[in-house]
Formats: C-alpha cells, sequence, structure tokens
C-alpha cells in the first residue's frame, strides 16, 4: 500500500509518536467487522526517558486556556493515529473518520468544551481531507480525568480490508 496518509502527515510537520503505553489491561484498539474502535487516550507525549507525560495539564476555563486546550486535543488525535497504525499496520487502510468521543477536564462554568475538542477535528480533517476526516462527534465535560488530563477521547474509523 501506499503511504498517502504518512506523506500528508510530514507535510504537516507531523511525525507520529510510539502509542502511549496502556495504563491498563486493554488492547490500543480492535478492529471487527470494518471499524477500527480505539481505546481511549490522552494527549500525551514521549519524554527523553522514553516515559510518556503530559506537556499540558490542567482544567480547561481554570488552570489552562481553550487554546492549551485545543493543542492537548490534536496531541490526543495525534496519538489515536499513532495507535491505530499499530494496529492495522497502515494508516491508509482507513476509509473514513466515524465517531470521536471526546471528554473535556472542564472547570465549574466552563461551555466551551467543542472549541476545544475541535484541535482534534481539525487535525483529522487535514490528515483524511473533508469528505474522510470529517466525523460524528459528542463533546462531553468531565470534572475530573486521570492524570489531571485536560482531554481524553475515543476514536472509531471504518478500514479498509486488507
Amino acid at each position: 500500500m501506499s503511504d498517502q496518509v504518512e506523506r500528508r502527515l510530514t507535510a504537516l510537520g507531523i511525525a507520529l509518536p510510539r502509542p502511549p503505553r496502556a495504563i491498563g489491561n486493554f488492547a490500543y484498539g480492535i478492529e471487527h467487522g470494518g471499524l477500527l474502535y480505539l481505546s481511549g487516550t490522552y494527549g500525551t507525549a514521549v519524554g527523553p526517558d522514553d516515559a510518556d507525560f503530559l506537556p499540558i495539564v490542567g482544567k480547561v476555563g481554570a488552570d489552562i486556556s481553550i487554546e492549551d486546550g485545543y493543542r492537548s486535543a490534536r496531541l490526543m488525535a495525534i496519538n489515536h493515529l499513532a495507535m491505530a497504525k499499530a494496529v492495522v499496520g497502515s494508516l491508509d487502510r482507513i476509509a473514513r473518520v466515524i465517531r470521536l468521543l471526546g471528554f473535556v477536564n472542564a472547570a465549574p462554568g466552563f461551555r466551551d468544551a467543542p472549541q476545544v475538542l475541535n484541535g482534534a477535528s481539525d487535525l483529522l480533517v487535514e490528515v483524511f481531507g473533508m469528505n474522510d476526516g470529517r466525523h460524528a462527534r459528542s463533546a462531553l465535560y468531565q470534572h475530573e480525568l486521570a492524570r489531571n488530563a485536560p482531554v481524553a477521547g475515543e476514536l472509531t474509523l471504518a478500514v479498509k480490508p486488507t
């Protein structure tokens, strides 16, 4: 298969990290019936000691800005792509993005979770194009997220057969 999606990532200045390490007994994702269900993840990065860390932490609307939340959501989507590649081998097997379920660690009264999750949605459209990258989405508010992450989410993708 070609590496068209990887070339698009390179053109966007994005290098896929290794997938985030699971913090439990579960898989990065499961491919079944033409769909790839990816586990939840955060906007983690890999540090110099090869350990995962959160470069942005805190509640959106209190500790961090909408813009920082947006960047965290974008990084979360990059991690999802790394997870997808680990499961299906090539990102060119992705036929389209189906659904993003996103959670925003929101301060009381914060009402802009959709703007924050646009960081992930915008990246997916940049990578897969408007037709295949645009997706259904839910933007949910959380009073806490593990590791004080600003954003967490799950992604469902349609995949082409091998």
